[in-house]
């Protein structure tokens, strides 16, 4: 198998796209206007707002927010007040008597009608005066200033990944359909079913990492995407811009001749459990950084280093899948062994016997840490 994108013998670095953030506010609506209670009508003035209310190719054996209305101004209804001083009142003559009282009274009464007169008129028609704020909420309590701070890059740590620490896990039920080899619609409802059933299969793991990567979708292909290649054929691939597995059907058709009957099913379940955990690798983001290590690195050594380390993590991954399948049974194992692990050894996906321990590391282990090859002593991943 050789890691690389779709057609390509070699597998250019893949630039995984930022994930997008957003940062979303609330305002609440302006508090309805509330009208003057009683006449004198006052003019109507501005209003201030109430508080606010919240995607390696893959490839197996071959090559992924009041009114106010002003109270009239404090004018003076008393009518003219005397001055600081004044003369002492002088005797009242005796014949006034109490029409006297009377009359100063009307006197006075008139002065203050006229005074509140003149005091309404002013009001309506003198210059209108800015309003008080009202006193409100302070609306830069409602945000949070680090939403506007860009996220921190996460860092994917290879060694160390708590993918490594989630169980194996849970045996479910995978009904296939039975596989024709010559037809090509078959070979479609049958990896589309594998695909299903390997969703279920690490779907509990996916959670515990806080995880909700994309489904995979299935394909088929007639055409093949090799041309003399060397170092074995393309028998599937896995495409990270489409999370799409492609089944290349010359060459699984070519590779199946010296497959039984009775066990071609279980060695195409296998392929769909490899090119599946590139998948995981993806949606973990180890496939990514992967990608960028192979980009950097020094020399051709480095580079196939990396490479044989994803192939064969994804090895192991297929080995976590047939375990947690009920229908495969450690017999199935030794079947996928024999026919994709014990022929020649590979460049790219390592040595056939590195290929098979990977395989039965997956299935026997505890925890995925099992599949830790970015950890593991080199003589294990040549």
């Amino acid at each position: 198998m050789e890691n690389r994108p779709g057609p390509d013998h070699r597998q250019p670095p893949f630039d995984v796209p930022p994930v997008p953030y957003a940062a979303h506010g609330a305002q609440g609506p302006y508090a309805p206007k509330h009208p003057q209670a009683q006449p004198p009508p006052q003019p109507e003035h501005p209003r201030s707002p109430p508080p606010p209310q919240g995607f390696h190719p893959h490839a197996w054996d071959g090559r992924h927010p009041h009114d106010h209305g002003h109270p009239p101004p404090a004018w003076d209804t008393r009518g003219p007040q005397p001055p600081a001083w004044a003369p002492p009142p002088s005797p009242r003559p005796p014949d006034e008597g109490i029409p006297g009282v009377v009359f100063g009274a009307v006197t006075a009464g008139a002065v203050a009608v006229t005074a509140m007169a003149a005091s309404v008129l002013m009001v309506v028609n003198g210059p209108r005066e800015d309003p008080s704020p009202v006193p409100g909420t302070d609306l830069s309590t409602h945000y949070d200033e680090d939403l506007l701070d860009r996220p921190v890059p996460m860092e994917i740590d290879l060694v160390e990944h708590p993918l490594y620490d989630a169980p194996m896990p849970e045996a479910v039920d995978c009904d296939l359909p039975s596989l024709e080899t010559s037809s090509d619609e078959s070979w479609l409802e049958f990896s589309t079913a594998a695909g299903e059933c390997l969703d279920t299969v690490w779907a509990p793991v996916m959670e515990d990492l806080g995880l909700h990567p994309e489904p995979v979708e299935f394909e088929v292909s007639t055409d093949s995407p090799d041309a003399d290649n060397a170092d074995g054929y393309t028998l599937a691939y896995y495409e990270i811009d489409h999370h799409r597995i492609t089944v290349v059907l010359p060459n699984v058709r070519e590779l199946g001749e010296n497959v039984p009957d009775s066990e071609q099913e279980m060695v195409w379940l296998a392929l769909m459990g490899h090119e599946y955990g590139h998948h995981v690798q993806y949606a973990t983001g180890i496939l990514p950084v992967t990608h960028d290590l192979r980009r950097d690195a020094e020399n051709d050594s480095e580079e196939l280093d990396t490479l044989r380390r994803t192939e064969l993590q994804a090895e192991c991954m297929a080995g976590v899948a047939l375990g947690s399948i009920a229908e495969v049974g450690s017999g199935d194992l030794e079947t996928v062994n024999e026919h994709f692990n014990s022929g020649g050894d590979l460049e790219t996906h390592g040595r056939a016997t590195n290929r098979a321990f990977w395989l039965e590391q997956g299935w026997a282990q505890d925890t995925v840490g099992g599949c830790n090859t970015y950890e593991a002593e080199q003589r294990r991943v040549t």
